[in-house]
C-alpha cells in the first residue's frame, strides 16, 4: 500500500512491487570514536595530521561522517567521530594510504584510544 494525495485528500492505493533477483546483504554501521591527546610539543602536528585526514576519508564510499574535535578545556586533547555504512567500509578506510600514513606518525605525536562501536538499535 502506498499514500497518495489528490484533490486535498489522502488516499490509499495499492501498488506492486517487484524486487529485484539480488539480494542485498545488509550490515549495521559502525561508530569509531577515537580520542588523541597530543605528546608535549606535537599539538601543532597532531592538528595537522587529523585536519589532513579529514577530505579523503569523507571522500570515501563507505563514509558517513568524519569530524575532527578539540577539547575546550584541554585544547591538545582531539577526537575523531567516525561513521561508516559497516565493516568493510571500515577495513576499506584502514587500507588506504591516507590511514596508512596516520599509523604510521600517530604514536610519535599523541597517546590513543580508539572505541570501534555498534549500535545499540537501528
Amino acid at each position: 500500500m502506498s499514500t497518495r494525495m489528490t484533490g486535498g485528500a489522502l488516499r490509499m492505493r495499492a501498488t506492486t512491487r517487484t524486487h529485484s533477483s539480488r539480494i542485498t546483504h545488509m550490515t549495521n554501521p559502525v561508530k569509531i570514536v577515537a580520542v588523541l591527546t597530543a605528546r608535549p610539543g606535537a599539538a601543532d602536528q597532531l592538528r595537522t595530521l587529523l585536519e589532513g585526514m579529514l577530505a579523503p576519508s569523507r571522500a570515501e564510499a563507505g563514509n558517513l561522517r568524519y569530524d575532527l574535535w578539540q577539547d575546550q578545556s584541554e585544547p591538545t586533547r582531539f577526537v575523531l567521530d567516525e561513521l561508516y555504512t559497516g565493516s568493510d567500509a571500515v577495513a576499506a578506510h584502514r587500507a588506504t594510504p591516507h590511514f596508512q600514513a596516520y599509523l604510521a606518525a600517530i604514536s610519535d605525536l599523541a597517546e590513543r584510544t580508539a572505541f570501534v562501536l555498534d549500535p545499540v538499535s537501528a
